[in-house]
């Protein structure tokens, strides 16, 4: 007996999930800084080069003058907050580090990132579809058990 595989999970030995999260983050004062294909190229080598490291995928990036746009997935082992912290905190220390003229061209107090983030999830339900199957749940068990019980 086969089981039908779920569409767009990852399968682990441990467990198979479909996690995908929209994260945008912008520069610090959002400050025009990947304003060439160059430097925009750059920090998506950069971000790639990240997720390989910390067990995150991305599956569709953009990289615009002040701000990033990227959607993720990793698995639940993972705190988002870890992906985020890895995402920005190690680029940034990389772009900055192979840049020190833009470092030191602006009054970042050495940050490129502004604190702040946006991050959402995405799933192949949408909410009302999942409350639905949960609400329904305890009404499908009842039918399906024997009269008399």
């Amino acid at each position: 007996m086969t089981q039908e595989k779920i569409q767009d999970a990852v399968y682990t030995r441990r467990y198979i999930y479909n996690f995908h999260y929209h994260l945008i983050w912008v520069t610090k004062y959002r400050h025009q800084t990947f304003v060439t294909k160059e430097l925009a190229d750059e920090m998506k080598v950069i971000l790639q080069g990240v997720t390989d490291d910390n067990e995150i995928v991305i599956e569709k990036m953009e990289v615009m003058p002040d701000h990033v746009h990227v959607l993720i997935s990793f698995p639940p082992s993972k705190a988002p907050t870890s992906a985020i912290k890895a995402l920005k905190g190690r680029s940034a220390f990389i772009f900055l580090k192979r840049h020190p003229e833009i470092r030191d061209s602006q009054d970042w107090g050495g940050h490129l990132w502004s604190p702040s983030y946006y991050m959402s999830t995405l799933g192949n339900m949408s909410k009302d579809v999942v409350e639905n199957y949960i609400n329904n749940q305890k009404y499908n068990e009842l039918k399906k058990r024997p009269k008399g019980r």
